[in-house]
């Protein structure tokens, strides 16, 4: 009887166990579910079930239903959000030498960044966060940087003179802004384009993923492709809930990233190849830098290189400039 008895109760656990309900892992990001995001937190969830089958319930909370960026990445550390996927805008707040990677004109071309960003430096720098209560699985894209605004193309630093443009709440590019005589105005996602809107800002600067996607066209007139700062984005999961999981969960939650960061970069290069023309086809006025506008507007951010320098320090930022 006694056999019976643990027998049967070995056998209702098993079943308990193979009937558990599986676990939720919410995740979110900034931006509608076919944006860049979208595209690499679907894949994120594909090669993820892939691998360890239905243990896990993904549910997507896009365009910022979590709260903006900040908030969600405090969510991760609370463990109240298991999983986002979050653009460098807020990260320095967290681990402020990752800042590094905004700087201004920075990056050569996506093979430059990409490389980088894959190799040891942005590798050793996706473990500080780890600190910080966050698991930094790989890195994502948004693309370069560009201007638009509804008061007139940029061509010059004197055409950013006093205009009200949202940042991201990162110091990098708030500085950059400064020294180049615009009044930076930073600004949690959800609240961008209301304000453009009212006019309560001039314009904002976002890599044409994100114009594209966002429609920016209908509250923007101007997009000046400025490719002033290289825009990577981080997968993250919550330490609390990655010190929950199995090595295999783990591995294969890490190599999904990865492969949400490589779906990412591309719906980035098709934005890139087609962005421009499909914003001009909606009525935006778009004019593209020349090299030599560019060089100029670098020698008008002299003042906050030394700064970045100081900050950061020069041999990181050549290191960096340097890397093939």
């Amino acid at each position: 009887m006694k056999k019976f008895v643990a027998l049967t109760t070995m056998g209702a656990l098993l079943a308990g166990t193979a009937l558990a309900d599986p676990v939720e892992v919410k995740i979110g990001y900034a931006l509608a579910e076919n944006s860049h995001y979208g595209a690499g937190s679907k894949k994120w969830i594909e090669v993820t079930e892939g691998l360890v089958g239905d243990r896990f319930d993904f549910v997507e909370f896009p365009a910022s239903a979590l709260g903006g960026e900040r908030e969600v990445i405090e969510g991760l550390q609370l463990g109240t959000v298991e999983a986002t996927i979050v653009s460098s805008g807020v990260l320095s707040n967290f681990v402020p030498e990752v800042g590094v990677f905004d700087i201004p004109f920075l990056f050569r071309d996506f093979e430059h960044a990409r490389s980088v960003l894959d190799g040891p430096i942005g590798q050793e720098m996706l473990a500080k966060f780890e600190d910080q209560g966050l698991i930094a699985l790989a890195w994502g894209e948004q693309g370069f940087r560009h201007i638009t605004n509804n008061r007139a193309p940029i061509n010059a630093p004197a055409d950013l003179a006093g205009l009200k443009l949202r940042t991201m709440e990162n110091p990098v590019h708030i500085l950059a802004f400064q020294t180049l005589g615009a009044a930076p105005t930073p600004m949690a996602w959800p609240e961008v384009v209301s304000a453009l809107e009212q006019g309560t800002i001039d314009g904002q600067e976002n890599p044409l993923s994100v114009i594209v996607s966002s429609k920016l066209n209908e509250v923007q007139k101007n997009l000046t492709l400025t490719g002033h700062v290289y825009a990577p984005n981080v997968f993250f999961v919550s330490q609390i809930f990655w010190e929950g999981l199995t090595d295999e969960e783990k591995e294969a939650f890490r190599k999904g990233a990865v492969e949400g960061g490589l779906a990412m970069r591309a719906f980035v290069d098709n934005a890139e190849a087609t962005g421009a023309k499909a914003m001009e086809d909606a009525g935006m006025a778009v004019n593209t830098l020349s090299v030599e506008q560019k060089e100029v507007i670098k020698e008008a951010l002299a003042p906050a290189y030394a700064d970045y320098a100081e900050t950061f320090g020069a041999e990181l930022i050549q290191q960096i400039s340097d890397a093939k």
